[in-house]
């Protein structure tokens, strides 16, 4: 029984072997006559655009399940959720608020539990982010990967990814929007070299890959103005990136144009948003064919 909460769930041969067939151009098809459901408490373009054709690529049938269809703790118990699904699909993709769920699901033990995301980790954006890297780059080994922003679930699964692959991690966050010891030193049980600063342009000195997530998450709206402000020096634009020098611009989308990032860049030729988008497809198809017992 496989099942990803977050992104060092997997060693790190069987997160290149994720990643080997992610690029396969014939995907097993472990999941023929299958069905997978994706539970979904938060919306999304991407997790449900991705997901959904991974699983058809894989010849399976993906159900989409809105929260309030189940309400999960509200009208059952998580574990009766799961209990429940179990019986019906292959496997299950969570898209939660509170990562406590995706661990009652794991611990069920029914069928493999996918965190599609919560509020401590994003598993999958952090496969299709190496798989983007390793494209443009041959490998992640060696890369400085530069995350400016906030400290928070995607960063600490991109931090994780970059360090098992034998990249360098810097993030430059304010000081109270940057994480504490525990996480730091969780990033760095990988043995991946990860660098905190709070200067985006030091951050940005000599890399090749500029990362950037939301200042507001889903469920922070009412933190919004005040995240603004704290986060003013931060915004991914013209010039950090002319800092950077060739370094390729990364974002796991939806971006906010004009704050975290401005359309000139998104918009640039050293911008992969796109790329990195349509990569979750890929990645969510080389894992859920590892996970299903499918080979390259």
């Amino acid at each position: 029984m496989r099942h990803l909460l977050e992104i060092d769930d997997l060693t790190v041969d069987e997160l290149q072997h994720v990643l080997a067939l992610a690029q396969s151009p014939s995907p097993p098809q472990v999941l023929a006559g299958k069905g997978m459901a994706l539970v979904f408490e938060k919306p999304s373009l991407r997790t449900r655009n991705s997901m959904e054709m991974a699983v058809f690529q894989l010849g399976g049938l993906p159900v989409y399940i809105q929260g309030d269809e189940i309400g999960l703790d509200t009208r059952e118990s998580v574990e009766d959720v799961t209990n429940t699904l179990a019986g019906f699909h292959a496997a299950i993709g969570a898209r939660v608020f509170e990562h406590s769920k995706v661990e009652r699901m794991a611990a069920v033990d029914r069928i493999p539990i996918v965190n599609l995301l919560s509020d401590a980790a994003h598993p999958m954006q952090a496969l299709a982010d190496m798989l983007t890297i390793i494209e443009e780059f041959g490998s992640v080994e060696g890369r400085i990967v530069s995350y400016i922003g906030d400290s928070n679930n995607v960063t600490r699964s991109l931090g994780l990814a970059v360090g098992m692959l034998g990249g360098i991690f810097r993030i430059a966050s304010p000081t109270d929007y940057s994480f504490g010891e525990d996480d730091l030193a969780m990033l760095r049980s990988t043995g991946g070299v990860v660098e905190t600063m709070t200067d985006p342009y030091e951050a940005v000195d000599g890399c090749d890959v500029v990362y950037s997530d939301v200042f507001t998450s889903m469920g922070q709206e009412a933190e919004t103005e005040i995240r603004l402000k704290a986060f003013a020096d931060y915004q991914i634009n013209e010039a950090l990136m002319a800092a950077a020098g060739d370094a390729v611009f990364l974002h796991c989308l939806p971006a906010h144009r004009g704050e975290e990032v401005t359309s000139g860049v998104v918009d640039s030729p050293a911008s992969r948003v796109w790329k990195l988008a349509e990569n979750r497809m890929h990645a969510a198809r080389g894992y859920l064919a590892f996970a299903l017992g499918g080979d390259a």
